[in-house]
């Protein structure tokens, strides 16, 4: 796929495997859930051909990247550790961070554990959420949202991995990817995806049946464990980074997201963007770019925009 070269990496214990095309200051890319690698080709052949060093793993229990067993593997620490090795293993000192849904996540404690490794960061729909030291996350959401909040659904092991398999990947993903739908987001008991034979989804333009195949090849080898982990290290996060409760991220951020991404219409995330509380917690934000019309997949859905978001910030830097 133009040229993209593929690699494997020893970080940390695992093996990782990472994409990556040109000559230059490196940008790294983190996908979220249920993605890969290949969620960045549209900015891996767009940036490197603007004289970057474009890198795309697929993160711990992703893809062709290793996935061990236990859900205590896959703690904030663990992939923050991951990140760290495969920077040095590149030979840089910092790198421009782009990620987006839990990559985003990741990138964040990324920033708050070595501020030193990142020149910028360019988030994608998910913003900082500040660790609240007096509730468990968990609990937190169980109590705003209720038990068939999709984080809350994920948490009991081979439950939702069950349900995927009574559907289908390719159904399943292909559902995720087209979804509209305005946050919180829940999944019913009975039909976790709402998938319903009779009324098929039609996949969006920005993505296509060739895209799909490449997505259900890798989960259907890989099976979804590994990253339905991260949201079971959800607590675990919580109790490993009580040592940076209340530090701000001092890393120049600009964020990006869509106006119909199911993550920003949850209720108090726009408030928390656009009334000072995002800006307090993260002092060098740069700009808040809302795109109108956009879903979750922003990186994917308006690629050119994203390209040219991503270029004019860290070309200042």
């Amino acid at each position: 796929m133009g040229g993209i070269q593929h690699r494997m990496v020893n970080v940390n214990g695992i093996t990782m495997h990472v994409a990556e095309k040109g000559q230059g200051q490196v940008i790294l890319f983190l996908h979220g859930f249920p993605e890969l690698w290949y969620t960045w080709r549209h900015q891996i052949l767009a940036l490197s051909s603007l004289g970057y060093h474009t890198v795309a793993p697929d993160l711990r229990g992703y893809g062709d990247t290793e996935a061990p067993s236990s859900i205590t593997s896959y703690s904030c620490m663990h992939i923050v550790g991951d990140l760290i090795a495969l920077i040095d293993s590149l030979g840089v000192e910092q790198v421009f961070l782009v990620a987006h849904d839990w990559g985003a996540i990741i990138g964040w404690y990324l920033c708050l554990f070595r501020p030193d490794r990142v020149k910028a960061f360019v988030c994608l729909s998910v913003p900082f959420v500040p660790r609240k030291p007096k509730m468990k996350p968990l609990e937190s959401m169980r109590l705003f949202f209720g038990e068939d909040y999709y984080i809350c659904r994920f948490q009991e092991p081979g439950k939702i991995e069950a349900e995927i398999a009574r559907f289908g990947t390719s159904e399943v993903l292909k559902k995720i990817i087209s979804g509209h739908k305005p946050g919180p987001l829940c999944l019913p008991k009975d039909n976790a995806f709402g998938i319903n034979p009779d009324n098929p989804v039609t996949l969006p333009s920005w993505f296509s049946e060739e895209d799909l195949s490449y997505y259900a090849d890798k989960f259907n080898k890989k099976g979804f464990t590994g990253a339905l982990n991260y949201y079971r290290a959800f607590d675990l996060n919580w109790e490993l980074t009580a040592p940076w409760t209340d530090v701000q991220v001092k890393a120049p951020v600009k964020y990006i997201v869509g106006d119909l991404d199911s993550v920003y219409t949850t209720p108090g995330m726009k408030e928390y963007v656009q009334s000072g509380g995002f800006k307090r917690d993260v002092p060098l934000l740069d700009e808040v770019v809302v795109m109108e019309g956009v879903g979750h997949f922003i990186n994917q859905e308006r690629a050119e925009e994203i390209n040219s978001h991503i270029y004019d910030f860290i070309k200042n830097f």
